[in-house]
């Protein structure tokens, strides 16, 4: 088939966030399949496609809170108060207007068009018209925005953050319906579609595809920190784990573990304990993650499926995560504990961390799991795809 994966973020050859990792992986699969893919949408300034010939990029900027300065941010709020749109959207409205709807139909046609989340069509609902439309729920982006202003202490934010859930809300539950079919990335966001949507819809398990899952070596560099932690902490429902575990969880740990947090960070954070150090973004996730001895995962908010699990599962990293982090995911290796209190999980990685002390790793092989995952993502597209095709 040929087809259109129309995305605000267009993958690049490293990809940094979970969101990008997503559009890799699905991107891919679809590729491997046989499909030709023309990815469409934006870029960061300064990057470039990993694909270059398979991708038309609308305009390279910058369309995340993080990345631009305060006048942006309220040109965006201005623009969705004045068009009725989600913040999410009205970025994107902003950025494309006049030329994405015109690179859809100047590079078609296409035999289906894959609407890679909600965001650009809640921004342009006039691509449902440009052929078969496939969905792709990376989460339930109302239920993530509710979270946040659930979770927010500042009074502007909670409002916005309510407005958000409204207004993507309503935009969903219109693809939904609209849509030929819907992927999820997690069995869980799925059950959230509700019955009538289940015919209509599959979950997809994502590999990492720059994850080595090759056995650990003896000659492998000692660990350089005890517990890691790597994020997109720019994004509300990952900092709220964040914060949970710096607040709660490290006043439990004695004071000689390490704590190591890599990714995005926001402008503004909260007193760390004196065993944590930020080292920001790192030039590879993997061999940052073979760097700590164990990991946590600490998400208590948020939707779809957590990358950062399955790259631990890829690698075969030993981990304690809360049950929220372990979303999509029906059985755990060996080599994880779940816990979902403060005192539960810092017990959890002081006795994981004492037998790794002893000399047991608690290494696992992913090889099969990465092929397990494959396997089902593949199946879980051709399904999709069977659908638009009808």
């Amino acid at each position: 088939m040929r087809l259109a994966f129309l995305t605000s973020l267009i993958p690049v050859a490293r990809p940094d966030t979970g969101f990008e990792i997503a559009n890799a992986a699905i991107l891919d699969a679809l590729r491997a399949a046989g499909h030709e893919v023309t990815a469409i949408g934006f870029l960061r300034p300064g990057e470039i496609p990993a694909q270059p010939e398979g991708a038309v990029v609308i305009d390279a900027i910058d369309i995340e809170n993080a990345a631009v300065p305060a006048r942006r941010k309220l040109q965006w709020i201005l623009s969705a108060l004045a068009k009725g749109l989600p913040v999410a959207c009205a970025k994107l409205r902003l950025a494309g207007e006049g030329r994405l709807i015109e690179a859809v139909r100047a590079h078609g046609p296409f035999d289906a068009l894959i609407l890679n989340s909600v965001m650009l069509p809640g921004a342009f609902p006039e691509l449902l018209s440009l052929g078969p439309c496939v969905l792709v729920e990376h989460n339930i982006e109302h239920v993530s925005a509710r979270q946040s202003a659930a979770h927010s202490a500042n009074p502007l934010l909670r409002w916005l953050f309510a407005r958000e859930a409204r207004l993507l809300e309503r935009i969903e539950r219109r693809l939904w319906d609209e849509a030929r079919f819907v992927w999820t990335l997690a069995e869980e966001d799925r059950a959230v579609l509700g019955p009538a949507y289940q015919a209509k819809s599959a979950a997809l398990p994502l590999v990492s595809g720059s994850a080595r899952n090759a056995p650990v070596e003896a000659t492998e560099p000692a660990p350089a920190y005890d517990i890691g932690l790597i994020g997109t902490w720019t994004w509300a429902p990952n900092f709220i784990g964040l914060d949970w575990f710096l607040r709660e969880i490290c006043p439990l740990l004695p004071p000689e573990i390490t704590v190591a947090v890599a990714g995005r960070l926001p402008s503004e954070m909260p007193d760390l304990p004196p065993q944590v150090k930020l080292v920001g973004r790192v030039p590879d996730a993997d061999d940052f993650l073979r760097s700590c001895r164990i990991l946590a995962l600490s998400s208590r908010a948020g939707t779809g499926v957590q990358l950062k699990t399955i790259e631990a599962m890829q690698l075969g990293l030993p981990a304690v995560a809360t049950t929220l982090s372990c979303r999509g995911f029906s059985e755990m290796p060996a080599n994880f504990s779940i816990a979902d209190t403060p005192p539960a999980f810092a017990q959890a990685l002081v006795a994981r961390l004492g037998a790794i002390r002893t000399g047991d790793r608690q290494r696992l092989d992913g090889a099969a799991f990465m092929a397990g995952q494959r396997a089902a993502l593949a199946a879980g597209l051709a399904q999709g795809l069977a659908a638009a095709s009808r």
